[in-house]
C-alpha cells in the first residue's frame, strides 16, 4: 500500500504512537464476513474465498492448525521469515469476491507491518453489523462492521 501511496490505520497510529503502539493483524484463509460491496451500499454476509496459492492465509492453513498467534519480535525466527516480502489478503468493510485478487491482495512483509498476527484457518463472520445499516454514509467507526 505505501508503495502506491496509500496509508492505513496502523500506519498513522505507529506514526503517532511509535512503539508504544501494538499492531495485531488478523487473517483467515476461508470462511465468511459481514462487509458490503461498495462505500454506502447495504452489509451482507459473504462468502470469503479460500487463500490464493502462495500468500500468508495458504501458509498458514497448511499448517493445519484451527488458529495460533505469531508473536513478530526482532529476534524470533519465525518472524524472520516473514520479513520477505509476501502475498496478504487484505478485507476491511468493503469485499469484493469477484475481483479479490486485484482488490484485496498485496505484497507485504508481514512482520514488518504487525507486532503479532491472529491467523484464523476459518472465519464464522459473527461479528455483524445490524443488516439495516450501510459502509460509509457519515456514521462511525462503531457502525462498521469487522471483518478479517
Amino acid at each position: 500500500m505505501s508503495e502506491r501511496g496509500e496509508l492505513n490505520v496502523g500506519q498513522l497510529v505507529r506514526e503517532r504512537y511509535g512503539r508504544e503502539a501494538v499492531l495485531v493483524g488478523f487473517t483467515t484463509h476461508h470462511g465468511t464476513v459481514t462487509a458490503a460491496s461498495d462505500w454506502g451500499a447495504p452489509v451482507e454476509r459473504k462468502r470469503i474465498r479460500p487463500a490464493l496459492a502462495g500468500s500468508y492465509e495458504a501458509m498458514f492453513h497448511a499448517t493445519q492448525r484451527a488458529r495460533f498467534l505469531l508473536t513478530c519480535g526482532k529476534t524470533d525466527p519465525v518472524a524472520d521469515a516473514l520479513r520477505d516480502p509476501g502475498l496478504e489478503r487484505a478485507i476491511g468493510v468493503i469485499y469484493r469476491p469477484e475481483t479479490e485478487r486485484m482488490s484485496h491482495y498485496f505484497h507485504a512483509r508481514l512482520a514488518d507491518q504487525f507486532d503479532a498476527v491472529l491467523a484464523l484457518r476459518r472465519d464464522t463472520g459473527r461479528r455483524t453489523a445490524r443488516s439495516d445499516r450501510t459502509v460509509g454514509g457519515g456514521r462511525g467507526a462503531r457502525d462498521f462492521p469487522f471483518a478479517v
